[in-house]
């Protein structure tokens, strides 16, 4: 049944809290295009965290208007338990994927994984796949934008499940922006600052500092002559003494 022919029956009712929601949801998807107007290729990432919490909210607004997802995104075991070591390409079910791992055991090594899932969902929700550019963005704006013109208080669940997901993935490719380039070169601290003194390759601050103290921690420590009892040590000051 459609939704016109529902808004037309009498057993059709508008789900409880869908005006505000939607109302809300309109509301904070209008602001989006004036954050967007004021980015730039180069934008510093700090200029992103202004869209990154509009989508945000954005998306969670339109996550309460649509059906609750599955938090395994298994359609078996929707509310089971998470796999912590889930392979590459396999869901994030415990049970689906011990009973993946005994078949690939009983059949031998060479039988394959299940094939890989075209985009990561993260509890249900989709991940586009990098690079996260300022046109990636706008691209998913836009689409966004078109939806929310036929959304209405008797809108099908699935528009709003549609506009949930591309939401999540615009706020996704924000929040990327968003964080500390890696200007150091340096892939375990993306946003360390640059050390000046460091030779080229080495520009990472922490790592250059553990360098350091690592080839300190290598050189033999020099041992003070032992004192015997009743000497006193004779100590060379750096400075004179000021006279009395």
């Amino acid at each position: 049944m459609s939704p016109q022919d529902q808004h037309g029956s009498r057993g059709y009712s508008v789900p409880t809290g869908r005006p505000y929601a939607l109302k809300e949801l309109q509301a904070s998807l209008g602001s989006l295009g004036d954050h967007l107007r004021e980015l730039y290729d180069g934008a510093h990432p700090a200029e992103y965290d202004g869209i990154a919490d509009a989508l945000y909210v954005a998306f969670q607004t339109a996550a309460g208007l649509a059906p609750a997802k599955s938090y395994t995104g298994c359609s078996q075991h929707p509310n089971g338990a998470l796999d912590p070591e889930a392979p590459d390409g396999w869901g994030r079910c415990l049970l689906c994927n011990d009973r993946r791992r005994l078949g690939l055991r009983g059949h031998g090594a060479r039988k394959a994984a299940a094939p890989p899932a075209g985009e990561q969902r993260r509890l249900g929700y989709p991940v586009p796949e990098p690079p996260y550019t300022l046109d990636v963005l706008r691209t998913w704006l836009r689409t966004v934008e078109d939806q929310r013109f036929h959304l209405g208080l008797s809108s099908a669940a699935e528009d709003f499940v549609r506009i949930a997901d591309d939401l999540h993935r615009a706020f996704i490719v924000a929040r990327e922006l968003s964080r500390p380039r890696n200007a150091s070169g340096c892939s375990e601290h993306p946003g360390a600052p640059i050390d000046p003194d460091a030779p080229p390759g080495e520009a990472c601050i922490f790592c250059a500092g553990r360098k350091r103290r690592a080839q300190r921690s290598e050189q033999t420590p020099e041992m003070l002559p032992r004192i015997r009892r009743g000497e006193r040590r004779q100590l060379q000051r750096r400075f004179e003494r000021p006279p009395g």
